[in-house]
């Protein structure tokens, strides 16, 4: 079954070439923000890749910038529950792309915020133009979502800096700490992308696969866990809705 078979990708384009694959969110109009529909787009994609011979992964986002993380739009109709639901199934999708048996690459432009900043430090590659901006601000509102694996890539004392200031870290800020493995501007994209795709081909399949296991702590039980514990505690809308608020009065 192919990707177009299994997809109805109204926010996320799929494309192959051969052993590439590249998965952009498009839904520019809200700077691809992750709603419930696009998360479970990329999780069925990235299970399609699984078994279709794909060794790379390449996320992209259209418009203005990559994203701007976990959508909040109708936050008022939604339940405790549903909110709780829809941070579970992103770490569904962040730990289908950090335990991925293919290589991962995120090309960022623009802002990458939140539950997207997570998403692009699942990757085995993270490179991001010039002005490329990133922050993770869940623990304002008291959500654990990728705090394990973001202290893996920048180190404990840069996590805790970074997560305790909610601070917004520009690109070259981000490249010294860790967070992104490249800066480079969009019109080279495509070379990294070719000299990604050449390197991730050099191992079998089988073989690429017990690296990228072998060089991961697999911690998805616990990471889970502390998600959903977090997300648990009684006021999850009060919390995200206050800080919404605050981020207004900005």
């Amino acid at each position: 079954m192919t990707i177009d078979e299994r997809l109805d990708a109204n926010s996320v384009e799929v494309s192959k070439d051969g052993t590439t694959t590249t998965l952009t969110l498009s839904r520019p109009a809200k700077l691809n923000s992750l709603d419930s529909g696009i998360v479970e787009e990329l999780l069925s994609a990235l299970e399609v890749c699984r078994g279709d011979g794909t060794r790379l992964v390449v996320f992209r986002g259209a418009g203005k910038g990559f994203s701007g993380g976990f959508d909040f739009t109708g936050l008022e109709e939604q339940t405790e529950g549903d909110l709780a639901l829809r941070f579970l199934r992103v770490e569904a999708l962040l730990q289908a792309v950090h335990y991925a048996p293919f290589v991962t690459m995120a090309l960022v432009h623009g802002p990458c915020f939140g539950a997207a900043a997570d998403l692009v430090a699942s990757c085995t590659h993270r490179i991001a133009a010039p002005g490329a901006r990133f922050r993770m601000p869940g623990l304002r509102f008291g959500v654990v979502l990728g705090t394990r694996r973001l202290a893996e890539v920048i180190g404990r004392d840069n996590a805790r800096d970074v997560l305790s200031k909610s601070k917004i870290l520009e690109a070259n800020e981000a490249l010294r700490i860790g967070f992104l493995t490249g800066i480079a501007e969009q019109d080279n994209w495509p070379q990294l992308v070719t000299e990604a795709t050449e390197a991730a081909s050099i191992l079998s399949a089988s073989r690429l696969e017990r690296v990228l296991q072998l060089t991961n702590d697999d911690r998805r039980d616990s990471d889970l866990a502390e998600l959903a514990r977090s997300v648990m505690e009684p006021g999850l809308k009060t919390r995200i809705s206050d800080y919404i608020a605050s981020m207004k009065k900005k």
